[in-house]
């Protein structure tokens, strides 16, 4: 049994690489089609982008966690919607995390930093600056400090309200669910 548990460990590694090499090159080759003809105010804003959905993914990832499946076993009781996709993430919580916290949150800080790279050398092109190193050395500590107080904030915020965040995923993706199953029929 132990030899099965080892070899699934294996496998959802090696899933887990697959899906990163995937998304990370994907959101890398979109963010810099992107930015390449982008002005200054659309460059800020897919930076603020990648840094949300980063923060918005650790937040989920920590709320699977941390939940009690309790409620969510009530909750499909009476058929409440989107309460057995929360309680099949609370039942896969540790494999929710790592796609939520490393996979998306972490190619979302790759990303954020390819493109505040960018925004830099966008910024030195626009402008004389005495000193270049200081725009690109404000970019990456500006993105990190966002980045690092935006995951804490969100950390607390999901640790408090673990059970609303769960929820609100299942229901997002329960809607899905039902998405793709009108389009099979």
């Amino acid at each position: 049994k132990t030899g099965k548990k080892e070899h699934n460990h294996y496998r959802w590694a090696l899933t887990a690489f697959v899906m990163a090499v995937a998304l990370s090159g994907l959101l890398s080759l979109s963010s810099e089609a992107i930015l390449e003809n982008a002005g200054l105010l659309l460059a800020l804003l897919i930076l603020a982008l990648f840094i949300g959905l980063g923060i918005l993914f650790d937040i989920i990832g920590v709320a699977v966690t941390a939940a009690d499946p309790r409620p969510f076993h009530s909750m499909a009781a009476h058929k409440e919607k989107g309460a057995k996709e929360a309680l099949k993430l609370l039942r896969n919580a540790d494999r929710a995390s790592s796609v939520c916290n490393d996979v998306v949150g972490d190619i979302c800080g790759v990303v954020s930093g390819s493109a505040s790279a960018t925004i830099a050398a966008l910024i030195l092109t626009q402008v004389d600056v005495g000193w270049p190193r200081g725009v690109s050395l404000v970019m990456s500590a500006l993105v990190a400090g966002l980045t690092v107080g935006g995951k804490a904030i969100g950390k607390t915020f999901a640790v408090n309200s673990c059970t609303q965040i769960v929820h609100m995923v299942g229901k997002v993706l329960h809607a899905l669910n039902g998405l793709h199953g009108k389009k099979k029929k």
